[in-house]
């Protein structure tokens, strides 16, 4: 049988998802305004708003998953 995930391993879990919602959002405003032909200058802009918004994005997430998590802990199994 599998056994629960260690501490460790679940932080490093939480560490990927984030680094990798946070590519995805801050990837998403530069390549939406590559449609529009955009000058260097603009792309640059829509990729540091990409980033401050994937920034907003994991920490709102972040906080939501603390206030759905509760304690951090779970109550032991009854069999």
């Amino acid at each position: 049988m599998v056994g629960p995930i260690s501490e460790a391993e679940r932080k490093a879990g939480n560490r990927k998802i984030k680094l990798v919602l946070l590519a995805i959002v801050t990837a998403s405003p530069p390549l939406i305004a590559l449609q529009l032909d955009p000058s260097p200058i603009q792309l640059l802009a829509a990729a540091g708003v990409g980033l401050l918004l994937g920034l907003v994005v994991v920490w709102y997430l972040g906080r939501l998953a603390k206030e759905f998590a509760g304690s951090g802990r779970r109550p032991p199994r009854r069999r």
